[in-house]
């Protein structure tokens, strides 16, 4: 799917409706769009809080009107080897019925989930993205 920056609500509602996981691996290149992407995802399940990347707290935590929680958002980026991740308890996370959207999923491959649904993030122009799932 081609989207353009204005229409990225259209990508995060074919995201939704067509990944049959709750556990969303996030694969482009730096500044192609992942976190704005989580970002209109958030927007369309309901989430009200301010949606950031985690690139230095590794994990953010996002909610529902009702104050549950609705998503966890990892970025993995600055991880150095996949026992960082064990550290940071991410298999406690995924044992949830929550959405989780994993930034940099390359660094922890192995420990992915087998289920978990692949979005890959193609940069077109400046305000153009091929999303691939």
């Amino acid at each position: 799917m081609i989207y353009l920056e204005q229409n990225i609500e259209k990508a995060a509602q074919y995201i939704l409706e067509n990944c049959t996981s709750k556990t969303i691996c996030l694969y482009g290149e730096m500044g192609a769009g992942k976190t704005t992407l989580v970002k209109a995802i958030i927007r369309e399940l309901g989430g009200t809080d301010d949606v950031s990347s985690p690139t230095f707290g590794i994990v953010n935590e996002y909610h529902h009107k009702d104050g549950s929680v609705l998503a966890y958002h990892f970025d993995f980026y600055r991880l150095n080897n996949e026992n960082e991740a064990y550290d940071l308890g991410f298999e406690d996370y995924l044992d949830h019925e929550t959405w989780s959207f994993i930034e940099w999923p390359e660094k922890i491959a192995s420990i992915l989930p087998q289920n978990a649904c692949n979005i890959h993030i193609q940069v077109l122009n400046p305000t153009t993205r091929n999303i691939l799932i």
